[in-house]
């Protein structure tokens, strides 16, 4: 399987397996963005909730395809708000169109 991490403008895809736990998908995350784990806060987007470290993806029902969301500790020990950015450009060409089209 694989989820998809998104923070701001940019999408992560990782592969993993539904016994992996939070903890072990953040260190595979570490070595993209270098930060470290404890700086890392993963929420599963379709419920909003944030994931436990210590459960795997299977346990908290994080299924092939899912969003999540990243943010990051910031300089006041506080997590950052998730900030997902959708990109306009891919939108407003097929509004522009009008809906007879899809």
């Amino acid at each position: 399987m694989y989820i998809r991490v998104k923070r701001e403008k940019t999408t992560y895809f990782l592969q993993c397996v539904p016994s992996e736990t939070i903890l072990q998908i953040k260190e595979k995350l570490q070595e993209l963005i270098d930060q470290p784990a404890n700086n890392q806060r993963l929420i599963l987007m379709s419920n909003r909730e944030v994931l436990d470290d210590s459960k795997s993806l299977a346990d908290q029902k994080v299924e092939n395809d899912a969003v999540v969301a990243l943010t990051l500790r910031k300089d006041d020990n506080e997590f950052e708000d998730v900030n997902i950015v959708r990109p306009n450009d891919f939108y407003q060409s097929r509004d522009s169109e009008g809906s007879s089209n899809w």
